[in-house]
């Protein structure tokens, strides 16, 4: 297990296929701090990946980027830890927004859950 530290986020490798991200508190993701950590992803991890938002902090995405954020066809699965209603609200929006991309995603409360959920899909 490896951290490494974005200006806007903590991304945390769990295996070679399989990273946690942490995007810090008040950060405004726009289209640039997409295309740094899109191209982290695609730089630390091997395809396909999956991913595990944990969203501990409370932060928020411009339009842009909101159609950008999980533009990646090396993306298998994608698990949401959600702690409050707002992020509950704007997780769902952020899917629905998307929904013609058919993203394979689901939101937990626990992040154990959403730990063993993506642990079925990964391999070693």
């Amino acid at each position: 297990m490896k951290s490494y530290e974005l200006p806007f986020a903590e991304i945390i490798i769990l295996k070679d296929n399989f990273a946690e991200v942490i995007i810090k508190e008040g950060v405004v993701m726009d289209e640039f701090m997409v295309g740094v950590y899109h191209d982290f992803l695609l730089t630390h991890l091997q395809a396909p990946f999956a991913l595990l938002i944990n969203k501990k902090n409370s932060y928020s995405y411009t339009f842009e980027a909101q159609k950008t954020i999980a533009d990646l066809k090396e993306i298998s699965h994608m698990a949401v830890v959600v702690a409050t209603n707002g992020a509950l609200m704007s997780t769902e929006t952020l899917i629905k927004m998307n929904e013609d991309k058919q993203w394979n995603i689901r939101l937990f409360q626990e992040r154990d859950v959403a730990l063993n959920w993506l642990n079925s899909f990964v391999t070693v």
